[in-house]
């Protein structure tokens, strides 16, 4: 059955979850200080648990109407509370389920959303229309207020080439970080081939990993790009990601494919940080280039979905002066494509992180996932990725800036 509410097609029906996950919160509350949308509104509505109450509704039989949508659309999806639950509520499975029904049945994914995805997936388009944008940039067709209200980065005009030196391990290079911030690749690299390493590069599909397809609700285009990616790094090297974000969705390849071949893949996969951190001393220890005191940001999808946050401080610690944020690894509002769509919720997130750091008395930030680097950077911070650092101690001659100095 079917019926229009607010503008928007509504579906009755059931979510795509499993049962036992939806009724595995007690609504205890003890989520409710690690959620930073609720934390912002004080409302139940934008509480893991108040979400959770409306996708019983639904699953239920309840409407899937535009309150609803409302209510799943404001989440970060940076599953802070999934820490924080004694229950072990896998809250980032329930939302992916419930913005896949959205997606399917409702309006909530519009046309020129999905084109923008698909985008993604077409490395060649996106890296054509990063030049347009830098030049458009330029020629100050682009209101540096705007892009700064959306986080957007001054974007590059001209990129380093990156080039494969062997098949020790693989770097995933991605879409947006390879369009925007390949410097940071050319850094990981030169950081891996310290320890005696060479490096493999993607073949043909392995440029985007679905990360941002899975969060809008998009699972079946999410799935082609697994496979595709997949196909890119055959055999048993190890995959090292430099984005947290893309770390996080490649190592739930094993769920969003469910094959046996999908898990072997998604086993082969190290943030790589966690790669480094267990070739240490094979790298040279330097302080010729220490900058400090250096604030760590961690990504919400390295410290609460592969928690591998604490190997950025590992391979940190021997060139940089570290000091730590007091505001126990909230999230900083970016959230892939979160503060494009929901820019004021976005930044009041990111106000809180903000005043961290300046409680910390950091002049450097270090963040190993673009999305939270450009919005932070959007605010005027110095950001860095971890590995440009290191790379800059152990190769004082090379070139790293922050992420909003795109050339």
């Amino acid at each position: 059955m079917t019926q229009a509410m607010s503008g928007l097609t509504t579906t009755v029906g059931r979510l795509p979850v499993d049962e036992d996950d939806l009724a595995a919160c007690v609504s205890c509350g003890l989520c409710l200080p690690s959620c930073p949308t609720y934390r912002v509104t004080g409302e139940e509505s934008a509480s893991p648990r108040g979400r959770i109450a409306a996708m019983r509704a639904v699953h239920a039989g309840a409407v899937m109407d535009s309150t609803f949508t409302e209510f799943m659309d404001l989440c970060v999806q940076c599953r802070a509370c999934e820490v924080a639950c004694p229950s072990a509520v896998p809250f980032g499975r329930l939302m992916e389920g419930a913005r896949h029904a959205l997606a399917t049945e409702t309006g909530y994914q519009p046309w020129w959303r999905r084109a923008g995805y698909a985008v993604l997936g077409h490395h060649w388009l996106l890296l054509a229309l990063t030049t347009v944008g830098a030049v458009a940039q330029r020629a100050r067709l682009v209101p540096p207020s705007l892009a700064r209200r959306l986080g957007l980065p001054r974007l590059p005009l001209r990129q380093p080439a990156l080039k494969a030196s062997g098949i020790d391990v693989f770097l995933f290079t991605g879409c947006v970080m390879d369009a925007w911030q390949r410097k940071v690749h050319v850094a990981a690299q030169r950081v891996i081939e310290a320890t005696g390493a060479s490096v493999a590069l993607p073949g043909s599909g392995g440029d985007c990993c679905g990360a941002l397809h899975t969060h809008a609700g998009l699972t079946d285009q999410a799935r082609r790009l697994a496979l595709r990616v997949m196909s890119s790094m055959p055999g048993d090297t190890p995959i090292l990601v430099d984005s947290a974000g893309c770390g996080a969705a490649l190592k739930d390849y094993g769920h969003l494919v469910g094959t046996e071949e999908a898990v072997r893949f998604a086993g082969r996969v190290l943030d790589i940080h966690e790669w480094l951190a267990g070739r240490l001393d094979l790298l040279p220890h330097t302080r010729s280039a220490v900058l400090g005191p250096v604030a760590v940001q961690d990504p919400c999808h390295l410290r609460h979905v592969q928690h591998a946050h604490l190997p950025v401080r590992a391979v940190l610690a021997p060139y940089v002066e570290l000091v730590e944020l007091d505001d126990e690894g909230m999230c900083c509002g970016a959230g892939g494509a979160y503060s494009v769509q929901h820019p004021a919720m976005a930044g009041s997130i990111r106000e809180r992180k903000l005043a961290a750091i300046e409680r910390s008395g950091a002049t450097v930030v270090v963040s190993a996932n673009p999305g939270c680097s450009l919005w932070l950077a959007s605010a005027g911070l110095d950001v860095r990725h971890p590995v440009e650092l290191i790379a800059a101690a152990i190769e004082p001659s090379a070139q790293t800036g922050g992420f909003g100095d795109g050339r």
